[in-house]
């Protein structure tokens, strides 16, 4: 295709449609929240131990006989880590409010959900649609390859051999494009990353635009049939966004609910090391090394490090969070990110 055609379109993957390395999203997307903040977490402890060692004044020396540094240090570690429970009780409370209300808004919240399953039900042609996020996304991909395929075989009796070879061309990226995602689906379950991560590799927003693109620059040369395809394509791409949306929304809702109840875990005992440095921690106390590095510095780098689990915690989940937020910004046939079209509108 020549670049008014399509050849400028973003990939089909978020990491093809992204300019950020492989290993940067995978650490802000698809890797163990608990992975990445251990791995945040054994990086602090490294850095404080190496800080405490280069120390030219020694920890016992520095800190004198009140331990007021440490003092200092760990009562306000205790008022972050109060803070941050109190953080999270808000979290779970604007999570939560969107879950409660009166019986009225709770039967406008079903019917429009029964509603949009109809609406793709009749769309799919089947009595009941999969009732789980990832069989029901399957559906949507195998009716919209379909409709594909039937936009491709409805065009095959064209004389217009350019509009035969952009209708293939697209139906062949979008064939593939929804097998690799249906395939990533199969056994996945809610509440992992899994489906979510799936879903936002299926580049709709893309294909609708050139769908309409492609239409519109031939609509001469269309017959009844192939317009006709052109709309059902189009609808069964309209029916992914939203759906992704919803899911999305659910998919946030549930790792902010673990994300509260990790930090609420991790926050006890956090606590329980702060207030003990506070009150029973003695540097001249602990004599001697390990591994050649001072007692007193390890004692006081792993105390520190413990104190900051719950917002490593936070911090790792928001990373992931973020990064589908920003870039999942817009729904329907908007594409943020630039695509090299500075000449489509001349």
């Amino acid at each position: 295709m020549s670049e008014s055609d399509g050849s400028a379109q973003p990939g089909d993957t978020m990491r093809e449609r992204v300019d950020e390395s492989r290993l940067k999203l995978w650490i802000l997307m698809e890797a163990n929240r608990w992975l990445v903040a251990a791995v945040i977490l054994l990086a602090v402890f490294a850095a404080l131990v190496v800080l405490g060692v280069l120390d030219p004044s020694p920890l016992q020396q520095y800190i004198g006989p009140s331990d007021d540094a440490v003092d200092t240090v760990f009562q306000g570690f205790v008022g972050a880590i109060i803070t941050g429970v109190t953080l999270v009780v808000t979290l779970n409370q604007l999570v939560l409010s969107q879950e409660l209300g009166p019986v009225g808004d709770q039967r406008s919240r079903m019917e429009s959900a029964m509603q949009f399953r109809r609406d793709v039900e009749d769309a799919l042609d089947v009595p009941t649609a999969p009732p789980e996020p990832a069989s029901f996304m399957q559906a949507l991909l195998e009716e919209t390859k379909s409709r594909a395929n039937a936009l491709a075989d409805a065009v095959d009796s064209s004389r217009d051999e350019e509009l035969k070879d952009e209708i293939r061309s697209y139906v062949d990226g979008l064939s593939e494009n929804a097998d690799e995602v249906s395939d990533s689906l199969e056994d996945t379950q809610f509440g992992t990353f899994d489906v979510l991560s799936a879903i936002l590799n299926f580049n709709y927003s893309w294909k609708i635009f050139l769908a309409r693109k492609i239409r519109n620059e031939h609509a001469d040369a269309l017959t009844d049939e192939v317009d006709e395809a052109f709309d059902d394509i189009i609808e069964s791409l309209t029916f992914f966004g939203p759906s992704r949306e919803h899911f999305k929304t659910l998919y946030f809702q549930w790792e902010l609910v673990n994300l509260s109840r990790a930090m609420l875990y991790t926050a006890v005992p956090a606590l329980v090391v702060t207030i003990s440095m506070i009150i029973y921690f003695d540097a001249k106390a602990i004599p001697g090394a390990t591994f050649g590095i001072s007692n007193d510095v390890l004692t006081v780098s792993l105390a520190s490090t413990i104190a900051i689990v719950p917002f490593i915690i936070l911090l790792a989940y928001i990373l992931r969070i973020a990064t589908v937020a920003k870039r999942t910004l817009s729904i329907g046939p908007f594409i943020l990110r630039e695509t090299k079209r500075s000449n489509e509108l001349d």
